[in-house]
């Protein structure tokens, strides 16, 4: 993808660097505050006591699982004029984009069921919005560990947003991830266009953080993940000899939480792998 303009669901931008910067790539933005707000309730929980870097482990009694298979209750939202429906075979590529990012690390996805509902308010709801509690409280299905995947058009050019784990308890109503439908495989959202705006905010689903969390500050892990190099914030296209802390190894650009090119990212870590596997078991896996 060049520098010129760049279109987003019905939305204008002057370029990727503008459109990045917007916040529209991921609705999941959290300050550092929110982010260590967050992990003291980890530790409450009895998760870890992590000094950052350090590796996270479930409480003492809590079996540590390290795989999963996730039932998916797809929902699409349709305008009443029925713009933005989704095939099935366009459900199942999405599927397959997830189950190519994550059963390496041994989480399988299975299509459960799918839905399509037209309202014109739920298909441009956004995060936090009434339209998005209406939806999701209307539409939700199954428990902590089934994953609800929301394709609608929020509107802003945003691609998506996730819940965390550590919300289910409090409110299992909006537990789920939401994403544009033009970002799934084949969709019409270039660069963004290859499925993994579901695969990024799944990553958030399952606990992670984006990798240029806390930037190039002297907390090197600020997203609680060591093995991913501290990033001085979110990359776009797949600049992978960036080195923006000017640190020794370059940024991890084509991690699955960063916010390059879809066809640029291709990996997580073992870190990021562990974490996924401690905050599943606790509040998520079986629950």
């Amino acid at each position: 993808m060049g520098s010129g303009p760049l279109v987003i669901g019905n939305e204008l931008f002057t370029d990727q660097q503008e459109f990045v910067e917007s916040g529209s790539r991921c609705a999941n933005d959290l300050s550092d505050l929110q982010i260590a707000e967050i992990e003291r309730r980890l530790t409450a929980d009895g998760l870890y006591d992590m000094p950052l870097g350090r590796t996270v482990a479930t409480p003492q009694g809590v079996p540590a699982h390290t795989s999963d298979t996730i039932q998916v209750h797809v929902h699409i939202i349709t305008s009443t004029a029925g713009a933005g429906a989704v095939s099935n075979g366009e459900v199942n590529d999405q599927i397959d984009v997830l189950n190519d990012a994550y059963n390496v690390h041994g989480y399988t996805f299975v299509l459960n069921s799918t839905d399509t509902t037209a309202d014109n308010g739920w298909r441009s709801a956004g995060p936090g919005s009434n339209d998005e509690a209406d939806m999701k409280s209307t539409l939700r299905q199954g428990t902590a560990d089934h994953l609800n995947l929301y394709m609608s058009n929020p509107g802003g050019g945003l691609l998506g947003w996730a819940t965390f784990p550590w919300d289910y308890n409090g409110d299992p109503d909006m537990d789920g991830v939401v994403i544009l439908r033009d970002s799934i495989p084949g969709g019409n959202a270039a660069p963004y266009d290859e499925g993994d705006t579901a695969t990024h905010e799944v990553g958030h689903w399952l606990g992670l953080y984006h990798t240029f969390q806390g930037g190039c500050g002297a907390n090197k892990n600020s997203d609680r993940v060591a093995d991913t190099e501290k990033e001085g914030s979110a990359a776009f296209g797949c600049p992978v000899n960036r080195n923006s802390c000017n640190g020794g190894t370059t940024d991890p650009v084509t991690n699955f939480m960063d916010y390059s090119d879809d066809s640029c990212m291709d990996n997580l870590t073992t870190g990021q792998k562990d974490r996924i596997d401690a905050i599943h078991s606790v509040y998520r896996f079986g629950q």
